[in-house]
């Protein structure tokens, strides 16, 4: 059998197909070596970061509230629920209730208000510290005071001006 000469392109593709297979494990070992995060560039989640008891949350929320019915209320405070639930203590929320929603916050409303919606939104007023508050105008229409709100209601005198002063402060606006 007869050998035959290598020409200068052959001799180049088998020294570039011998680097490349030399190269192959020790490519194959920093893959492994750079875990699981490598493999996923660009999907990886961002490192939470640490946080400690008594920092500031890094979400804030403020939901308006200016409609009666319990279908309504229970959508915010399901919505709140929510959030509790995947943030848990990052996140501070605010309710800013007035015109027909207000109802909610007062001891006797004039309106229908569910007792399972009051106490719900209580609970997530005492144990998550969810702010509900009262717009005083609102109050002025119906000739309440802040004796005639919930023990857990803070007063406002405008309930929009409380909506735009937390969202300069940062909040996000919900509303329904």
């Amino acid at each position: 059998m007869k050998r035959l000469a290598a020409t200068p392109a052959t001799a180049a593709g088998k020294t570039t197909r011998r680097r490349l297979i030399e190269t192959l494990p020790a490519f194959g070992a920093g893959l492994l070596a750079a875990g699981p995060a490598a493999a996923q560039q660009g999907s990886a989640a961002k490192p939470k970061a640490e946080r400690f008891p008594g920092d500031p949350p890094e979400h804030k929320l403020v939901y308006q509230l200016n409609k009666a019915g319990d279908e309504h209320g229970e959508a915010i405070l399901n919505s709140i629920g929510a959030m509790i639930g995947k943030y848990a203590d990052n996140v501070a929320i605010a309710v800013v209730a007035f015109g027909p929603g207000i109802h909610l916050l007062a001891k006797a409303p004039k309106r229908p208000v569910s007792a399972q919606l009051r106490e719900r939104a209580r609970s997530q007023a005492k144990s998550y510290r969810v702010r509900f508050i009262a717009c005083g105008n609102t109050m002025k229409t119906y000739r309440w005071t802040g004796q005639d709100m919930v023990d857990f209601a803070e007063v406002e005198e405008v309930g929009a001006s409380t909506l735009m002063e937390l969202q300069e402060q940062g909040y996000a606006y919900i509303a329904w």
